[in-house]
């Protein structure tokens, strides 16, 4: 049960000492009168009540994870197979300067959520993070539709279909092979210790850290003229072909139109950056963790991105044949094609090997996040309560097992017709990452309301962000934006096509049916900003004070790469 240390009557509540989760919070039971009389005047009973309730089955999950391991978490979850394989059919599409800017640009939304995301959290550490959030600041109906709407998109097992066509470039045998053994192995690493899933990505993370600055470095000797036999590029390619890429028009329409087409599609290759917050209930000191990930992440990704996209463009022609046709497996890499062209033979392996474990990961965050949201909106007595049954490590293994139902979907992808047709619904889920972005925005924008109404500023808010004020707006126009204009092409004359469009607008109707059903059956309504919650949570901020991190010292300045 949740610590209450004080009361306004100056009681104090009995610990279960054998609450593993109590003995993390260190609640000061020695505090002075003077504190408790300070708890007392600005909480009363129903706010400490209404804390217990909020937090209570979050402190039955573990707290294993710490800030190291959310850091890498959230690096491999955005370093994914989009990064490596999908980024020469961006190029070919709009061109280097084009691809350069659409990642800027993207970059900056993404910034935006990622800072409404982190003050949120920050405040309500929740499992599932903005699916807890928009019941608490919005309306029950959101957060239910929501959940389910994502937690459909997290049980579709598209990436571990995606390994069984990675292995197709070492080996010719039946995929339904490597769709069972990492099926198993996905399964293993979720169902026992949250922790395990955090060290195997930690080991992951490192390897594709590894593999962006060793492709940079790379992409650098090729373009300056280090590979012998190899002239100099420079900057050929953004003179010829050209900086940017025509489609579907000619001229400047038709550039910007690629541009634009290519915004949409570059969207994706940030959805990891959300796994940040997902585990804050599995997060030892999940507030100070989730702020400083959420900080230094999203620098690191979007530098990162950067160097590499800026890099990429320099070495390969947007025209070129290859890389406006991936087939999923390392052949069809941007990056192997331009090493390739430089006669460089040994890479590809290695390439294709990393990008096996991007896949795995991605596989594995799925689980985590279908598995988390389940949990979520269990709590939210959205979902059974056998969901909420939790092992002796806290880890939620009755909602790991539902997730991991769904990974059998994968062997469509062992027959051709059905693997299209499962590319087909695998590609309405990628919308749903816009919506995730339009509810973290509609949550931070809701709970600055309600703190205006109840008299809080942002200076009470336990971390912030200097554009923290104006993030919600921005992220929310932005992803609104993206998200209605994400299916554009099949508007234009002669470019109609039926899967492209239910793809690109299906989630939407889908979410909508999702939020009336939850309307009618749960008979809510929308919170007003005076109705909302907050003392509790300000509540919870001051009786769980967490320790400030320790200065970094001799090798520990390594952990900047991840921490």
């Amino acid at each position: 049960m949740y610590c209450l240390c004080c009361f306004p009557d100056n009681q104090t509540m009995t610990v279960n000492p054998k609450d593993s989760k109590v003995q993390t919070l260190k609640i000061d039971v020695n505090a002075d009168a003077s504190d408790i009389e300070s708890l007392s005047s600005k909480y009363s009973r129903q706010d400490i009540e209404d804390a217990s309730e909020i937090f209570h089955y979050e402190n039955k999950l573990s707290s294993k994870l710490n800030a190291r391991l959310i850091g890498m978490i959230a690096l491999v979850g955005v370093f994914g197979t989009g990064l490596f394989l999908s980024s020469g059919g961006t190029l070919h599409t709009t061109g280097p300067v084009g691809m350069l800017l659409g990642y800027v640009l993207v970059g900056t939304v993404v910034g935006a959520s990622q800072v409404c995301q982190t003050e949120v959290s920050c405040l309500y550490p929740a499992t599932s993070s903005y699916v807890a959030h928009a019941e608490h600041f919005v309306d029950r109906a959101l957060g239910f539709a929501i959940g389910i709407v994502s937690t459909y998109s997290a049980i579709v097992p598209g990436e571990l279909a995606a390994v069984s066509v990675i292995m197709t470039y070492w080996s010719d045998i039946n995929p339904a092979l490597w769709i069972s053994i990492f099926g198993a192995v996905i399964i293993a690493t979720n169902s026992y210790n949250v922790k395990w899933y955090g060290e195997i990505e930690f080991f992951f993370g490192i390897l594709k850290i590894l593999l962006c600055a060793g492709l940079i470095l790379t992409g650098l000797i090729i373009d300056l003229g280090g590979v012998p036999g190899q002239e100099r590029l420079g900057f050929r390619y953004w003179k010829n072909p050209g900086p940017f890429a025509s489609r579907y028009a000619t001229g400047s329409l038709g550039k910007f139109l690629g541009f634009w087409k290519a915004v949409n599609s570059i969207v994706y290759s940030f959805g990891g950056v959300q796994s940040i917050a997902m585990l804050a209930g599995e997060t030892e000191h999940p507030r100070r963790a989730i702020h400083r990930a959420a900080k230094r992440v999203f620098f690191r990704v979007f530098l990162i991105y950067i160097m590499m996209i800026f890099v990429l463009s320099l070495i390969v022609p947007f025209n070129d044949e290859v890389i406006a046709k991936p087939n999923g497996t390392a052949s069809g890499s941007p990056w192997v094609r331009a090493i390739s062209l430089a006669g460089i033979k040994v890479l590809p392996h290695i390439i294709n090997a990393v990008v096996l474990t991007s896949a795995l990961s991605a596989a594995n965050l799925s689980i985590i996040k279908s598995s988390r949201t389940i949990y979520a909106l269990a709590i939210k007595k959205q979902l059974p309560k056998i969901f909420l049954k939790v092992n002796k490590h806290g880890l939620p293994y009755i909602a790991v097992i539902f997730a991991s139902c769904f990974i059998p979907l994968a062997y469509m992808a062992v027959n051709h017709t059905s693997a299209n047709v499962f590319s087909w619904f695998q590609n309405i889920t990628s919308s749903v990452l816009l919506c995730d972005w339009i509810v973290i925005s509609i949550n931070h924008i809701a709970m600055h309301r309600a703190m205006k109404a109840q008299g809080y500023t942002r200076e009470d808010l336990p971390y912030t962000f200097i554009i923290g004020a104006y993030a919600g707006h921005y992220s929310l126009f932005f992803s609104v934006l993206f998200l209605l204009t994400g299916g554009f092409p099949v508007f234009i004359h002669g470019y109609w096509d039926f899967a492209q469009f239910f793809s690109a607008y299906f989630v939407i109707p889908l979410a909508l049916v999702f939020f009336v059903f939850g309307k009618l059956y749960f008979k809510t309504k929308l919170l007003k900003p005076t109705e909302v919650k907050l003392k509790p949570l300000f509540y919870d901020v001051e009786i769980r004070p967490e320790p400030a991190f320790g200065k970094l010292k001799g090798w520990d300045w390594i952990a900047l790469l991840w921490g």
